[in-house]
């Protein structure tokens, strides 16, 4: 009967080691950026938001008092439906037609 040692110098144990790091990898990604669902809608922060959108906190703020972004606020602070967020860039789009 042969006897097949595996060692950590194995190539076998080395690609095993790296697919594993590769899955935890992946399995942290998805959870530090999966954001939790509440009536099928996830929803952002001030921050999370600001930074999707490329504008201030305080340019979120004119849109809220404005009432152009709809908003939830809970103690303080302020979440907003990606749904919503979707509504209001696609109400605001604007297609451009070029001429040549």
């Amino acid at each position: 009967m042969i006897e097949i040692v595996f060692t950590k110098r194995n190539d076998r144990v080395k690609m095993f080691f790296s697919r594993c790091k590769e899955l935890k990898d992946a399995l942290n990604h998805i959870c530090e950026n999966c954001r939790p669902i509440l009536n099928n809608d996830a929803y952002l922060t001030d921050a999370e938001l600001a930074q999707r959108l490329r504008v201030s906190r305080r340019t979120l703020h004119d849109y809220r008092n404005s009432g152009m972004l709809p908003y939830y606020e809970i103690g303080g602070k302020y979440l907003y439906s990606e749904k919503d967020v979707d509504n209001l860039l696609m109400s605001n789009y604007r297609n451009v037609i070029c001429n040549p």
